[in-house]
């Protein structure tokens, strides 16, 4: 059975012990006069990741409550991204990122394809925009057949003409037997809190914010999603079409500083695009794209990118904690789960409800 429990995170947000109640994990402060109620998983992050956990431990039999801080679910980092299945291309063989996305993008399209939901295998160009760049191309290059994709090499004049309100419960303690913590931009300041958790086992946390501009002519010039090569922080200003062929570009990376702790958490996060940021996309485009013109483009969304990795720092891997590494019985910590982590989901959460079964 799947529950859902949509509130805002308090002092006191999930325990994690027997039922007995001999063994808690939780936030500090008194417990006394609070209502409890029992479930056998909670699930911390009602996003694409925390969903795809819930739904794959309630398949199995499992009874379990979803608690998220939005009045929703989906609202966070999972509405805000490229909305793109991603293939698995960038990251290095037998990382989580390389198996849990490969794996993933199959669970996926399969889910997409019996349940009729609307999808698009358009395929993808990355493109090294200069000869300094094409030793990063053949690095990616190198991935594919380790991460069994199908790769095609083209220099560019071959490619040319061709691309065309839920209530709030009230404060509650909740006693399961499993803890899932995927609460996503806030995965790890919530982690800080908990006691009993080692915290230097906690990763440091970085966030990327990321724009996005949309060609302002309805008018699709491409066929396929087109990438350049990897920048610091990110993919690159890449372009990517929704089933209507609508172009967007983007995203950009802006790092953000100064959040240590939830207190400082949810004030630094300013999800507006500025126009101005307009310059450097067009000069990002251009590379690619050089018949981008003037006025051609305007203003869409962006997204928060939770990241382990910060500024001119190698990315990180995924990283999925158990007891073994941070000594709290029955918490599982998602860290870093950003792009391709909606790609990664369904296979994320076999991945996980595997894990806790052994």
């Amino acid at each position: 059975m799947l529950r859902r429990a949509l509130r805002s995170y308090g002092r006191k947000v999930a325990g994690a012990g027997d039922l007995g109640g001999t063994r808690l994990m939780g936030f500090a402060g008194g417990l006394e006069g609070i209502p409890r109620e029992a479930a056998d998983v909670v699930v911390i992050g009602a996003g694409v990741v925390g969903i795809a956990v819930a739904r794959e431990f309630a398949l199995k039999g499992r009874d379990v409550l979803v608690v998220e801080a939005a009045s929703t679910f989906g609202t966070g980092t999972s509405s805000r991204n490229s909305e793109v299945i991603h293939a698995g291309i960038y990251y290095p063989p037998k990382s989580l990122k390389a198996s849990l996305c490969v794996r993933g993008k199959e669970l996926l399209y399969k889910y997409c394809f019996d349940r009729g939901i609307p999808h698009k295998q358009t395929g993808k160009l990355i493109v090294a925009t200069s000869v300094a760049e094409v030793p990063k191309l053949e690095v990616i290059g190198g991935h594919f057949e380790d991460n069994c994709l199908h790769l095609h090499i083209s220099e560019s004049k071959d490619l040319e003409n061709h691309t065309g309100d839920i209530p709030l419960l009230p404060q509650l303690i909740v006693i399961p037997k499993l803890v899932i913590n995927s609460a996503g931009l806030s995965a790890l300041p919530l982690a800080k809190r908990l006691h009993g958790l080692k915290q230097g086992v906690v990763p440091a946390a970085y966030y990327a914010r990321g724009c996005y501009f949309a060609l302002s002519k309805p008018k699709s010039l491409f066929s396929h999603l087109i990438y350049p090569i990897p920048e610091d922080g990110g993919l690159g200003v890449h372009v990517t079409l929704d089933l209507n062929g609508f172009v967007k570009f983007g995203p950009d990376v802006e790092w953000i500083d100064g959040i240590n702790d939830l207190s400082s958490f949810f004030n630094r996060f300013d999800y507006s695009v500025n126009s101005d940021r307009s310059h450097r996309f067009y000069s990002e485009i251009r590379k690619y794209f050089p018949n981008l013109k003037d006025g051609s483009l305007e203003p869409g969304y962006s997204g928060i990118r939770p990241k382990l990795s910060g500024p001119r720092q190698p990315p990180c891997d995924f990283v999925i904690q158990g007891e073994d590494i941070h000594g709290v019985p029955g918490l599982i910590n998602l860290f870093g789960i950003e792009s391709p982590g909606l790609t990664s989901s369904l296979a994320i959460a076999e991945y996980i409800v595997v894990r806790c079964s052994r």
